[in-house]
C-alpha cells in the first residue's frame, strides 16, 4: 500500500496520526532533526510501528529530502487500510 505522510521533525515526542491539511497525508512527528537522513529514518520506523509492520517492510518512494513524503507499505492491504483510516482520523 502506497501512503502519503507529512513529518514533522524535531518534536517534543513521537506520533504518528492526524490528517496534514487538506491532503490525505498522515501526519508524522518525530524527536530527531531533519539532519543526515536522521528524521527520515525515525519516520520510518514511526510509521512501521504504527502500522503494526517491521521496519523492512516500510520503503520510502519519494521525498527523501522533504517533508512530504510517500512510503510503500507491505502487508494485508485490508489491515493497512483499516490502520490508515484509523491514523487519518487520529488527532496529532
Amino acid at each position: 500500500m502506497r501512503v502519503a505522510i507529512r513529518v514533522k521533525p524535531g518534536s517534543s515526542r513521537t506520533t504518528v496520526g492526524g490528517r496534514y491539511a487538506a491532503t490525505d497525508a498522515i501526519v508524522v512527528a518525530v524527536t530527531a532533526r531533519a539532519v543526515e537522513g536522521k528524521a527520515t529514518e525515525a519516520a520510518l520506523r514511526a510509521v512501521a510501528g504504527a502500522f503494526g509492520v517491521r521496519r523492512a517492510a516500510v520503503t520510502l518512494v519519494t521525498g527523501a529530502t522533504s517533508r512530504d513524503k510517500v512510503v510503500d507499505i507491505a502487508g494485508e492491504a485490508a489491515q493497512l487500510s483499516g490502520r490508515r483510516a484509523a491514523l487519518l482520523g487520529a488527532s496529532s
